[in-house]
């Protein structure tokens, strides 16, 4: 390589490194303007994560088709830019090889296999959002997806053809380091006929074409949106290692400091929270799963995310003070989430939707009272009742009234467990037929429980979804004063949302006990042999439904599942979305409280996707979600044809 090419060379790549570095610390900057966040905690955990999600890319897999594509353009671009390296540094200083790669015939072969898996990637890619035009791939134009991914497959191009012009050389000159690269090897036999001045101008030409198109990538990157490959893996690692239901984080009410309580301004989120919107990839696996989104509400996980990338590059250039919910992000979506967590389960990337949607709904309530009226009747009953539906507190106890059960403040005597009942089965005449037969169900095994009966309070958990952290803060505090001085250590409840909160959230406020669901002591019971059932019952079809908050943030899949093999006569079939892929009932985060105006109703699409199992009966763990699929029973006229059951009835019905 002549000197005056040299000096060239040095230059373009020089100010391409500069153009890079700059993209680099303008989105640093950006991303500095969050507010502080500690992620650095336990290293050794978020090592280990680097190595599964993003070498392993255990999560992109789960998808097999879309996954395995990411997967050839991911590792193919790896080896691939070594091979590059190998060959520029060749080029600029003859003779150079990289230690323990340049020499090896290995190398070569892997370089040659790996950039032809990059290249049929991108064009799969390029197919799935240009010609199949994927729904969930739509953002817009696209114009800078085209031009990224032209770049990169034509820097492939060019550098598999310098392969082969190599080789080409090579069969002239034999050099056995391209011994194995047999694609290379073979294309480059059909050339080699072309003679070596031939050969040595395109092995120039293919070269110089192929670092300009790496130069004009890095070169691009500075005005290019699409930062996914540089941010994604910093976000693997910075990844949130603290328990799924706990990730809400309290606020401090006595900070008198402290100016608003929500976000409101982009400013707003944690820095890791705008990490996020550059790490997306914009796969739109988090939209796929998203039951509001399918249903045909105003929300888009994938959406909510790059309007926050978009706001916060566009406030930098004009100064924009546009309000994030109302003039960036439509109301309607924040208050669409139903926070099963399925778009954080399925993002690749890591990206924490729910947080941002809750912080969002903070701001509306506690910052702006701007927030749908049926939510104001839901915190006023938690007000004045300490339950959302609005029933008097005073009859809280009263499911229980015939059945003999200890009530802590009558008898404070030791007990193994309290037995937190929940309001849906205090208030809620379908669901205290449930607890009934629950405490039944405790009664027989000789289980030691008690009740706190008037003195139990709504543990807050639809306030905190619905943004009215205040009133859930007085709530909790209210609900561990009482716990705590009865010295209660063990708790069991009947609802997944109870059980996510006293075991993940109260925490965050000094309330520490042991809490476990009833679906998992009655697993126990049956694996130690307490619960006992009818011989020769009667054959029943069922099907399983997962609540999100014990199943995706508690990780609840397999209790249930055995107590129900565990019960004669009962034959349980899948449906299609179940255990980590399961489909809410459209109650959580608040929405059992809150009109359903737009689209298709979930429950009606959750208990459609069970009717394809042709079940008698439809079991489930979960309160609201009894509540939900009954409903949609009703809605497909089927309720005489099936029964939705939960576990704890489906035990009862069926003891010894």
């Amino acid at each position: 390589m002549s000197f005056p090419e040299i000096i060239i060379f040095v230059v373009l790549l020089v100010f391409g490194i500069y153009s890079f570095s700059q993209g680099l610390l303008e989105r640093y900057h950006l991303i500095k303007r969050g507010k502080p966040e500690n992620r650095f905690d336990n290293p050794g955990r978020r090592i280990a994560g680097i190595v599964t999600d993003v070498l392993g890319q255990r999560r992109i897999v789960r998808e097999f088709g879309p996954g395995l594509m990411h997967l050839m353009i991911f590792w193919g671009l790896i080896v691939f830019t070594l091979g590059m390296l190998q060959l520029f540094l060749n080029r600029l200083v003859p003779g150079f090889n990289l230690p323990l790669l340049g020499k090896s015939p290995l190398f070569y072969l892997l370089a040659d296999v790996f950039g032809l898996f990059a290249l049929v990637g991108i064009l799969v890619s390029a197919y799935r959002r240009y010609v199949a035009r994927v729904e969930r791939l739509d953002v817009g134009s696209g114009r800078e997806e085209a031009i990224i991914a032209g770049l990169i497959g034509g820097m492939s191009l060019m550098v598999v053809a310098y392969f082969i012009a190599g080789a080409a050389l090579s069969l002239l000159l034999p050099d056995t380091k391209y011994s194995l690269a047999f694609i290379t090897n073979a294309v480059a036999g059909w050339m080699s006929g072309a003679g070596s001045g031939t050969l040595t101008a395109l092995y120039i030409t293919f070269w110089w074409v192929s670092a300009a198109l790496g130069i004009g990538l890095m070169i691009f990157f500075r005005y290019s949106h699409l930062v996914h490959p540089v941010a994604a893996p910093i976000n693997a690692y910075l990844r949130n290692l603290q328990p799924r239901g706990g990730m809400t984080k309290p606020i401090n009410f006595e900070d008198e400091e402290i100016e608003t309580f929500g976000v409101g301004k982009i400013e707003e989120f944690t820095w890791k929270d705008l990490l996020d919107a550059f790490a997306c990839a914009e796969c739109g696996r988090c939209q796929a799963s998203c039951p509001a989104h399918l249903s045909g509400k105003p929300l888009s996980p994938k959406r909510i995310i790059l309007q926050m990338k978009e706001h916060l590059i566009e406030k930098r250039k004009t100064a924009d003070d546009k309000k994030l919910v109302g003039e960036v992000i439509d109301p309607e979506a924040i208050w669409a989430c139903t926070t099963c967590f399925a778009c954080m389960e399925q993002c690749p990337t890591f990206n924490e939707h729910v947080p941002k949607i809750i912080g969002m709904r903070r701001s509306l309530v506690m910052d702006e009272s701007d927030f749908p009226g049926e939510a104001q009747l839901a915190f006023t009953n938690m007000e004045r009742n300490f339950n959302p539906w609005g029933v008097s507190w005073n009859t809280r106890a009263d499911w229980a009234s015939d059945l003999e059960i200890k009530i802590l403040g009558d008898d404070p005597g030791a007990v193994d467990y309290l037995f937190w009942v929940g309001c849906a089965g205090s208030f809620d005449d379908r669901n205290k037929k449930v607890v009934r037969d629950l405490a039944k169900v405790l009664k027989a095994t000789g289980t030691s429980f008690a009740i706190l009966g008037t003195e139990e309070k709504c543990c807050g958990e639809s306030a905190r979804r619905l943004g009215n952290e205040y009133l859930y803060d007085t709530m909790v505090k209210e609900n561990i004063e009482t716990l705590n001085g009865y010295g209660v250590k063990k708790i069991i409840t009947h609802c997944p949302h109870c059980f996510n909160t006293l075991k993940n959230e109260y925490g965050q406020f000094g309330g520490h006990y042991e809490v476990i669901h009833h679906v998992q002591f009655l697993s126990q019971l049956v694996a130690q042999g307490k619960l006992k059932f009818k011989p020769g019952s009667e054959k029943v079809q069922a099907t399983y439904h997962d609540s999100c908050y014990l199943g995706r943030y508690n990780g609840v899949y397999n209790e249930p599942r055995q107590i129900l093999r565990a019960i004669p006569g009962v034959t349980v079939t899948e449906m299609a979305r179940s255990r980590a892929n399961g489909f809410c009932c459209g109650a959580g985060g608040g929405r059992m409280w809150l009109e359903e105006s737009h689209g298709k109703r979930i429950n009606v699409m959750r208990t459609e996707q069970a009717l394809t199992t042709n079940p008698q009966i439809i079991c489930c763990n979960c309160p609201y979600c009894l509540t939900m699929l009954e409903d949609g029973l009703k809605d497909k006229e089927a309720e005489e044809k099936v029964k939705v059951l939960d576990l704890a009835e489906m035990i009862a019905r069926t003891m010894a």
